[in-house]
């Protein structure tokens, strides 16, 4: 009878450990990178010249770490399955530097604008509006809404890459022959460059 329920004890205090262990891995407004599969996908990619093709912004609900992420619409997705998404289920994981803005205050801002967005169409055009959104621009707009920090160098899309034949088949594929090079973009790589983050 000993032995059991000692194997009992057991099993509960290691699936309690590995979950607590797993989960001390995230963070309120983490920002997690992976590479995703896919012909936009390697667009992006190739335009950016980064292996990195989607992010999202972590915060957690129930004592569990969603990633709130820009794909068709707007949601929160679970972790695992959000990294089970990712090629060879790698991942990388960026936090502010600055700690002290992400205290009770700044998380409840920064869930309040995610909960703004949340069914909102994903924008296969990246454009700036807030009416349509894609997943890089998620994440550096909560940040600038609720603690008015930009995370990663906005750009133009006329300063990416845009040469190779991928890339051009997308182009087409969304503008035809109305290319907006001018339209102010914010790329995961960008993100990830961010000196505010670690």
């Amino acid at each position: 009878m000993k032995q059991p329920l000692l194997l009992l004890l057991s099993f509960i205090f290691l699936t309690s450990f590995s979950h607590r262990k797993e989960t001390q891995l995230f963070h309120d407004g983490d920002i997690i990178f992976q590479t995703s599969s896919g012909d936009l996908s390697k667009a992006i990619q190739l335009a950016t010249k980064s292996n990195l093709s989607h992010c999202g912004i972590i915060f957690f609900d129930n004592g569990k770490p969603y990633v709130y992420e820009a794909i068709q619409p707007v949601c929160k997705t679970p972790v695992e399955e959000w990294i089970s998404r990712g090629t060879n289920k790698k991942y990388y994981i960026k936090s502010l530097k600055d700690k002290k803005r992400l205290d009770a205050a700044g998380i409840k801002a920064m869930k309040q604008n995610c909960n703004k967005f949340l069914g909102k169409n994903y924008d296969i055009y990246f454009g700036w509006s807030d009416e349509r959104i894609y997943c890089s621009e998620l994440v550096w707009k909560i940040y600038k809404y609720a603690l008015n920090i930009e995370p990663g160098k906005l750009q133009h899309l006329r300063e990416f890459d845009l040469s190779s034949d991928i890339v051009k088949q997308k182009l087409k594929e969304r503008y035809g022959n109305d290319i907006p090079y001018d339209e102010q973009v914010i790329s995961p790589q960008a993100i990830f460059e961010s000196s505010l983050l670690r």
